[in-house]
């Protein structure tokens, strides 16, 4: 994967006006919505819209779905005109095309499973979130080995599963991902983000990506 001179940064589960305040302060580059009802961080379409009316330009809504009813992804689509949408259930790529927005699909990663022929079924991505695969759906705060992902994906990947400001340097380092993706991570309790926790996590992520860009600047011995 090759990696990018800022590696982008997702924060997920947001609930609060102050969470999305401090999170955009911190530096994150999108803010993800939970439109999964089983979810402690759900929010409605119409809550999200009124978080999401807070963000400045060049910082992305991104809604998340698992499996949800047509019903429940026109609103969210209506709701959030510039929404990336995130679908993270069973949908097909016909289900993942029918909306007509650009999407990031994703991936529950196991022993055995086949990212590049997933990456090829939904060759139409913005990108895939590759996440580890535990019971349920929505993201389990687990992080999944590394080493399972192939360095040749041709989509954008979003590293996502357990980061925190602990690993995320180590996580960007392995995989160079595209970007990263953070919720359980810089809580305080769930869907309550702690100003501080996003503070380390995202001058973690700049860390990160200045080791990389001083490696890749020095010159050979």
């Amino acid at each position: 994967m090759k990696h990018h001179a800022s590696t982008r940064i997702k924060i997920c589960g947001l609930t609060r006006e102050a969470d999305v305040d401090l999170a955009v302060e911190a530096g994150a580059d999108a803010i993800g919505f939970v439109f999964y009802e089983r979810s402690p961080r759900y929010v409605s379409p119409a809550r999200a819209a009124e978080l999401a009316r807070r963000l400045p330009p060049f910082v992305t809504p991104v809604g998340l779905f698992v499996n949800a009813s047509p019903a429940l992804l026109a609103q969210g689509l209506a709701a959030l005109p510039n929404m990336l949408v995130q679908f993270h259930g069973d949908e097909t790529p016909a289900d993942c095309r029918a909306p007509g927005r650009p999407f990031l699909r994703a991936a529950r990663m196991e022993p055995g499973f086949d990212l590049l022929d997933f990456a090829h079924q939904f060759s139409e991505a913005s990108g895939l979130l590759v996440d580890a695969h535990v019971e349920g759906y929505g993201g389990g705060g687990k992080v999944f080995d590394w080493s399972l992902l192939p360095t040749n994906v041709p989509r954008p990947v979003v590293l996502s599963g357990g980061l925190h400001a602990g690993n995320v340097i180590e996580g960007i380092l392995r995989v160079r991902p595209w970007a990263v993706d953070v919720s359980s991570g810089v809580e305080e309790a769930k869907g309550l983000k702690s100003a501080a926790l996003m503070r380390q996590f995202c001058d973690a992520v700049r860390q990160a990506d200045a080791q990389i860009a001083g490696a890749v600047s020095a010159p050979s011995l």
